[in-house]
């Protein structure tokens, strides 16, 4: 008779895969809770203290660790010398471990968990016999995940449970869950911010069409301990399944917005803001959004902080977009929008308070880890450098600016009022290029008297304070450092120019 191991911390289904097991010849050895279920379900199940002929002890935690258990599992089958040491201490093989886990991961995100109650959430046992079976996958069918009892029994009762294909996968399966519990449980015990070791894991999100481009292939990967603002925990309401590109804009249109209380809409190009506007009501701040850039947000990303109403949706449902993402649309504006076939309505919980988190960028052969950038900077972190000093009107502005050009790619401009960006000038070579792209972009524009304009990092030399003044802005709000920060407070005081600085950089590359 061939011996299945069983010991399970979520039940569903292992009753009636357990009874199927039984009527395929397998006898059944369990432990504690799932013993109790199983033999509650009337099979006839043995107890693992009765293999290893010795007591579960320490409130559980010693239990499957036992040479009677774990000789059962790594003996080769194929190894005379093995199969003649487990027969010379009465050792019967284990032919298929079924297995998962304390739920560690759950215990964590409990609201009040304590780290004594996540510490008795680590499983031992669990994890040794299954990396037991899993080296030993020639011999020992381990399964890990629920959703594969369906086909464990197909193959054992189509004889195909033994192709070394399958097992192989199902080995990698139990040592990529191991590890990601693993993962997790480094993860919650470390406070180093950057440790000699760093331990990641994410659960498959979804597969995609494709990548960037249409010959790459690509998926998307959840943070195991996810977040509701994500573009990943988004509820779709509408339109097709999304894609790489999709993902990314989406996810940078979440960072921008998270930026502002206000009624705020924010759209997306390429992972730049294409215009962000404000207003008393959110089809007021759609309306300074699509007039800051009423050419890139063709077939780009919206995020508005507000309920989507009929008003607004309208305006909306006339242009081309790819993905929409609000807190929640009316009954009436979901209909008119719904009307697209492939415009996607995303419905998730705003906030304004992102946490600090480490972020990866892969790099060839490794990657580089930060923490977000959420500095914010007041009026209180300005300090006015030039002689003409900012209005109030200008202040406001730019601290509107600030928030706007810290999401912009580098080198970053952004020419805005308070309240409306009117131009974007983005990841250029050289700093005046981008100046030159801003203001041509914004000088046509209504308000365009009262801009001013925010760099992410400081001027190299005073070409752009020049370029600034001879185009009709008088303010200026860059961070400083430069060794030749000089130059441009001199040519501010010699243009007429209000000249502030920051005193913070915000490069995104």
């Amino acid at each position: 008779m061939t011996r299945a191991l069983l010991s399970v911390s979520d039940k569903a289904g292992i009753v009636p895969f357990a009874t199927k097991l039984q009527t395929l010849g397998f006898e059944l050895v369990s432990t504690g809770g799932t013993l109790v279920v199983l033999e509650a379900a009337g099979l006839a199940v043995t107890p693992v203290d009765m293999v290893t002929d010795f007591p579960e002890m320490l409130d559980g935690r010693v239990k499957t660790l036992h040479p009677r258990i774990h000789a059962g599992l790594l003996a080769r089958r194929d190894d005379e010398a093995h199969m003649a040491t487990l027969a010379t201490y009465g050792i019967t093989p284990i032919d298929l471990v079924v297995v998962n886990l304390y739920p560690f991961k759950a215990t964590i995100q409990k609201p009040a968990v304590t780290q004594a109650d996540a510490i008795e959430n680590i499983d031992i046992g669990g994890p040794s016999m299954l990396r037991s079976a899993a080296k030993n996958y020639a011999g020992v069918l381990p399964v890990v995940d629920p959703t594969d009892y369906q086909i464990v029994l197909d193959r054992l009762q189509s004889g195909t449970a033994d192709e070394a294909d399958f097992r192989q996968a199902m080995a990698a399966k139990v040592f990529r869950h191991t590890a990601a519990y693993d993962a997790l449980i480094a993860t919650y015990l470390t406070t180093e911010e950057f440790p000699t070791q760093q331990t990641l894991t994410y659960d498959r999100f979804d597969t995609l069409r494709y990548g960037e481009n249409a010959h790459q292939q690509a998926a998307a990967y959840r943070d195991a301990l996810g977040s509701d603002y994500s573009v990943l925990s988004a509820d779709i309401l509408h339109g097709k399944q999304l894609s790489y590109n999709n993902i990314r804009d989406a996810d940078a249109a979440l960072r921008i917005i998270a930026e502002f209380a206000a009624p705020t809409v924010v759209t997306v190009k390429h992972m730049n803001p294409a215009g962000i506007g404000q207003g008393a009501t959110i089809e007021a701040a759609w309306d300074a959004a699509f007039a800051a850039d009423d050419i890139s947000i063709f077939g780009g990303i919206v995020a508005l902080n507000r309920e989507v109403d009929l008003a607004t949706a309208e305006k909306m449902h006339q242009i081309f977009l790819e993905i929409i993402i609000a807190p929640c649309f009316t009954d009436d504006a979901y209909a008119i929008l719904a009307k697209k076939k492939n415009l996607r309505l995303l419905t998730l919980p705003f906030t304004t308070d992102l946490p600090q988190q480490l972020e990866t960028t892969a790099i060839l052969g490794g990657m580089v880890m930060q923490e977000r950038d959420l500095a914010t900077e007041t009026t209180a972190d300005f300090t006015v450098v030039s002689q003409v000093q900012p209005t109030a009107a200008q202040l406001a502005a730019m601290v509107f600016a600030q928030k706007a050009v810290k999401h912009v790619k580098s080198n970053a401009i952004v020419v805005a009022r308070d309240g409306q960006t009117l131009g974007v000038g983005a990841g250029q070579p050289n700093r005046i290029d981008s100046v030159k792209l801003a203001i041509n972009k914004a000088a046509s524009k209504a308000g365009y008297d009262e801009a001013v304009l925010a760099s992410d990092a400081f001027f190299p030399m005073d070409d752009s304070v020049s370029y600034v003044a001879s185009h009709g802005i008088t303010a200026i709000v860059e961070p400083g450092g430069s060794i030749k920060d000089q130059a441009s407070i001199d040519k501010a005081n010699e243009l007429g120019i209000a000249l502030v600085f920051s005193g913070v950089r915000h490069f995104k590359h």
